[in-house]
């Protein structure tokens, strides 16, 4: 049977199966973080691009957290649909898919298997946020080209939107466009850290440059921000994460003459990338910063003032309140994570990554009566 490798070195209540794991790297996690995802019954997928791992967090058999990682190459966007989950990495869209029935376990533990299906080569875009419109085309940020783009058969990508203040479609890097925001199976809302047109451009706006455009019109619907990333359009809101101020918030929407504005919910210890939603509560992703401080924004100072250090993990905010309600936090080698998706009705899952000798011994067989047997 397929059997994950356990790391027992952990703090009581964790544990997790590995894919060579950088040395260094220790996990730690709220209280009630477990109870919380019983009663949503749900887990967590995010992704860490600095060490390129995507992890899986989930509930173990004996009531303790499960963390399940495997590597691809700059993990960044992530996409959570049903069974299935797309995942942007350095060179390639890859689609991941859950090979288990309900009734199906692997080692009596793991609910749902996602095993690599389909990776398309784009090359590396260093492409960000990444959804599924409509019509099941894949649409993802090309942050290297400046567009949103959908995946080509014969080319890297085909660029299909562009800012209006990007004057043409060129390989530089000129407003870090990053997140994407998608409404009713199209992209809405767009976040872009600057409105430079020049490579590079971006860099020297990163404290007060960020906007939000709306893809239809190219209208700017907010602008002020600092180093804005994963717009996500909830429950008849825009929210974001004003990622250079360590905030969480909505844009109210422009009321006559007025812009529209930035509403502040809560305030988080990092640079804020990653961002989902399960009922009342948001997953937010932190991270720490490259060059021990966030240099030219405000979130140095905020931290500061706060008398706190920045770390790597994920918060649960809880929306009515603007409170963290739970959290789980990485300290070590890894730093920096990028997206985070949520799992409805998974109880404990696990992935395999490319490359790995279980993932050349899982066989699954699609047949009619969907029995999909586990080869031993």
């Amino acid at each position: 049977m397929l059997m994950p490798t356990e790391d027992r070195n952990l703090p009581v209540g964790i544990r997790k199966t590995q894919a060579d794991e950088p040395t260094g790297v220790t996990y730690s996690m709220s209280g009630g973080l477990v109870g919380l995802l019983a009663s949503l019954k749900i887990s967590v997928a995010f992704s860490s691009y600095q060490s390129g791992k995507f992890y899986l967090l989930g509930r173990n058999p004996e009531g303790g957290l499960m963390v399940n990682e495997q590597f691809f190459s700059k993990a960044m966007g992530i996409h959570v649909s049903g069974g299935t989950i797309h995942l942007a990495t350095l060179s390639e869209i890859v689609r991941l898919e859950n090979v288990l029935e309900p009734n199906q376990r692997i080692n009596d533990t793991f609910d749902a298997c996602f095993v690599p299906r389909a990776a398309h080569v784009t090359g590396a875009l260093d492409a960000h946020d990444l959804g599924i419109d409509r019509d099941g085309r894949i649409l993802f940020v090309n942050t290297r080209f400046n567009c949103l783009s959908t995946i080509s058969e014969r080319h890297s990508f085909r660029p299909v939107w562009t800012p209006p203040f990007v004057s043409r479609i060129v390989d530089e890097d000129r407003c870090h466009l990053n997140g994407m925001a998608m409404r009713d199976g199209r992209p809405v809302f767009v976040t872009a850290v600057s409105r430079s047109d020049t490579i590079d451009g971006w860099r020297d706006r990163r404290a007060d440059g960020g906007v939000v455009v709306e893809v239809e019109t190219g209208r700017i619907v907010c602008q002020g921000l600092s180093m804005p990333h994963s717009p996500r359009w909830y429950r008849g809101r825009l929210w974001l994460l004003n990622s250079g101020t360590g905030e969480l918030g909505s844009i109210v929407p422009a009321d006559g003459d007025s812009e529209g504005r930035f509403e502040p919910l809560t305030f988080c210890p990092g640079f804020l990338r990653g961002l989902s939603f399960h009922g009342r509560y948001a997953f937010v992703g932190l991270s720490k910063p490259r060059y021990q401080r966030f240099e030219g924004l405000a979130l140095d100072e905020r931290l500061r003032v706060a008398d706190s250090e920045p770390w790597c993990g994920v918060q649960v905010i809880d929306l009515d309140t603007g409170a963290c309600v739970e959290w789980f936090r990485i300290d070590g080698a890894v730093a920096e994570l990028y997206d985070i998706g949520v799992l409805p009705g998974v109880t404990c899952p696990m992935s395999l990554g490319f490359g790995s000798e279980e993932l050349m011994n899982l066989v699954t067989v699609d047949v009619e009566d969907k029995e999909r047997p586990v080869s031993p």
